[in-house]
Order: structure tokens, then sequence, then C-alpha cells
């Protein structure tokens, strides 16, 4: 079995979770892909890494990460996928809104400014999570190059990327995974 059959063979088994759900983007579904069950375990975050990498394969980025917290863990695992690959890309976090403190920075890690950059989140329904990235991204400087989500729902994320103008990359769609 290849990385990818095996992710979503962990999705299917670890991450569909049925049942009336209000999604953030407000819609009501019978079931939720829950990601942070895949992403933050040990057998499949490497497996995200990798299957990523493949997503962007051809993409020109230095650097990933998106809106935290959907976004955090599929960057670090594209970061550690990219080393073990012999390829140093960085990884940055999307804050909502700027810190009230400190440095007072909307992204953390190193500076995006001037970089190409791929935004990426774990599921995706309207795309508002990523595109809040990319305007914060864009507002920085970085070069967003693409967008790659583990997961679309189908329900008109991929459409408002691509009307930024935007590449847009899923891995799986919800065919993929039986929904």
């Amino acid at each position: 079995m290849d990385a990818r059959d095996e992710l979503r063979r962990h999705i299917i088994d670890k991450a569909i979770i049925r049942g009336k759900i209000t999604l953030s983007s407000g819609r009501e579904a019978d079931y939720y892909v829950d990601l942070r069950r895949i992403t933050l375990d040990g057998a499949a975050a490497p497996l995200v890494g990798d299957v990523m990498l493949e997503l962007a394969d051809g993409l020109p980025f230095d650097a990933v990460g998106g809106l935290t917290l959907g976004a955090d863990p599929v960057a670090t695992a594209m970061v550690h996928a990219a080393y073990h690959r012999g390829r140093r890309i960085d990884a940055f976090v999307v804050r909502k809104g700027e810190k009230q403190h400190g440095l007072r920075r909307q992204i953390e890690g190193p500076d995006v400014a001037g970089r190409r950059v791929l935004a990426v989140e774990d599921t995706s329904t309207t795309g508002g999570s990523v595109l809040t990235a990319v305007e914060a991204l864009r507002a920085a400087g970085a070069n967003v190059v693409a967008v790659a989500v583990i997961v679309d729902r189908d329900t008109g994320a991929r459409e408002r990327v691509e009307a930024e103008g935007l590449e847009y990359r899923a891995a799986y769609g919800l065919t993929d995974l039986g929904l």
C-alpha cells in the first residue's frame, strides 16, 4: 500500500465522525472529518507529510503554513518529510489576528516577506480559513504560490480559492473517503 492509500485508510478509520455537526462555516453536516486525529497521530502524521509533499510536487515554494490550528501539524509534517528527502522548507503559523504583546506578529516563524509560500489546511469547506491565511501572507509580503489541503469537502472552497488567482490542490475529496 502506498502512502496515499495508507493515509486514506487512516482517515476513514480514525477521522470520520458520523452525526449532526455544525461546521466552522456555520453549515450543518451529517458527518465530520476530524483530521487532527490524523495530523497529530504518530502513525498517520508522517504520511501526511509524504502525501502533501507529493501533492505539492512542481510548485515552487520554500515555506509552508496556514491558519492556526488546522494548518500547523500539516506544515510541520511537510517540513519533516522534506528534510528526509534532502530538501529544506520552513514552516510558519498564521494567527487569526495580530498578537497583542511581544513582537505583535500575526505570522510566526521565519519571515515570509519576499518568499514563495504554500498555504495549507487540513480540511476545507468554504475556503474561509485558508483565504484568511492567504490575506495575511500577502499583507506580509509573501508570494503565495498555491493552496493545498488534505480533504476538500467539495462545497465551494476550490472555487473561492481559484477566484483569488491561486491554484487549489486537494489530496482527497469526499468520494475518495466514501462520503
